[in-house]
This record gives structure tokens, sequence and C-alpha cells, in this order.
């Protein structure tokens, strides 16, 4: 049976791994992002390959009033939305605390958080009113442990995990699952918006090893998504195998 799946960040990496997996499977697609042409034609791109319905909507999810006005505005056909995946998430910068730049603190802090927050603020209470759903949160190996450079970044993350655990703990008695997919290294945009679009900073991440791909990650959403009701998983970590933890790296 056909749910209704909304995805945040589906404009590249992860979150448009996400959406095709699922659209893959007939399933209809909720796409959010900044990006209002690159969401259109991914829109294009599913309907000519998948056979669900999908519909686009373009908001920052640190605009709390963008993100309720967005949602609040989904036709009826797309109004019961059984799965939230809350994708959109980003770092910036990698300097010592120390050195931090307070923009930089902030964005992640109004993404990785707070955007979080306001999009489930805004799904949460039809699937309360059903009393079922299901929502997924993509933190990080950094929600696990902190590195040298990520701490602002690691703060959030580890915030991540807290929310996800509390939520689930809140929502229990209106069966929604909550639950987390938390990667490592994945080769996507991260790491380029991350240094500010310097592409060679960017390489250097990934060099000499094998990272992630989004649709290893997209594989561990969806395989969390498509349990039976009976069955909650709590969490997925999931690293490269070139990857032991957040410092240790092979590297050939």
């Amino acid at each position: 049976m056909s749910k209704t799946i909304l995805v945040t960040g589906a404009t590249s990496g992860i979150g448009q791994a996400c959406v095709h997996r699922f659209a893959k499977e007939g399933h209809n697609i909720i796409l959010t992002g900044r990006r209002s042409q690159r969401l259109n034609d991914l829109v294009d791109k599913l309907i000519s390959a998948y056979a669900g319905n999908y519909i686009a909507l373009n908001f920052d999810v640190r605009n709390r009033e963008e993100v309720r006005e967005a949602i609040n505005s989904l036709p009826e056909a797309f109004s019961k939305i059984d799965i939230l995946v809350n994708n959109a998430g980003l770092a910036a910068g990698a300097n010592k605390i120390q050195d931090g730049n307070y923009q930089h603190w902030e964005r992640m802090i109004d993404t990785n958080l707070k955007g979080l927050l306001y999009v489930s603020e805004a799904v949460i209470p039809q699937m309360v009113a059903r009393n079922g759903g299901m929502i997924i949160n993509i933190d990080s190996t950094a929600g696990k442990e902190a590195y040298p450079g990520g701490n602002v970044y690691c703060a959030t993350k580890h915030g991540v995990d807290a929310l996800t655990k509390g939520m689930r703990m809140d929502l229990l008695e209106h069966k929604i699952k909550v639950g987390m997919v938390s990667p490592g290294l994945v080769e996507t945009e991260f790491s380029i918006v991350r240094f500010d679009g310097d592409e060679e900073k960017a390489k250097k991440v990934y060099s000499g090893m094998t990272p992630l791909r989004p649709e290893d990650v997209a594989e561990s959403v969806y395989f969390m998504a498509s349990q039976p009701d009976h069955v909650s998983i709590l969490d997925i970590v999931i690293m490269p195998s070139d990857q032991a933890s957040s410092t240790q790296v092979r590297r050939s």
C-alpha cells in the first residue's frame, strides 16, 4: 500500500536518494528544499521514472512561518503524511572553537536543530490525530562522538540524537515510531558546503578512501521505514568500511 512521505532537503545528496528509494516502491512523495528549480527538475524526473504522485514545497526549514504555511498548503491528497524524513542539515566551517565564526554557528543551529523542530511541529499534530505515523531523523556519527574542529556541528548532531530519543518517548502513546539514521563519511555536497564552496578542500575529505554513497544511507532509511507495525528500529549507525570512528579513516 502506497504511503505519503515528506523528505526535507530533497534537492541533493541523502535527501534526493531517499526520494528515489521511496518513489521506486510507488509511494507518494512531498519534496522540500530551498532551491526551487532543482525541486521542479526532480519532480519531472520522478514523474517520468516512477508510478507515484509528487509535489514540491519550496521553503527554508529555518523559517518557521514558511514551514507552517507550506505544510498547511498541501492539497487533500498529500495532507496525510505517513512518514517524515527530517534530512535537511549541514556543517559550516571546521575551525577550532576559539577561531569559530558565529554566523556558521547560527546557520548550523538554525538548520540542524530548529529546522528539524519547525518541520516536526508542523507535521506531528496530524499524526497524533490519526494515532500513527513515523519520523526518521538523519543524524550523524558526529552525534555520537566529537572530533577536532567539529565543535558546534557535533553539538547540533548530539542534539538531534537527544531530540530523537525524547520525541520517541513523548509520541509513544500515539503509536508514532521515531528513529534515526546516523551515517559517517558520505560523499555529497556536504563538504563543499562546509568549506564555503572550496572544492579542493572538499575532495581531501574523501581522498584515498571509499566513502558511503547517498544511496547507501537511503537504503537504511527505507529499511527502517519498511518494518512491520510491531517493529521499531531506533538507530542505524552506518560507516564506510574505510572508517572506524570520526577520527580514524584508512586511506591508501
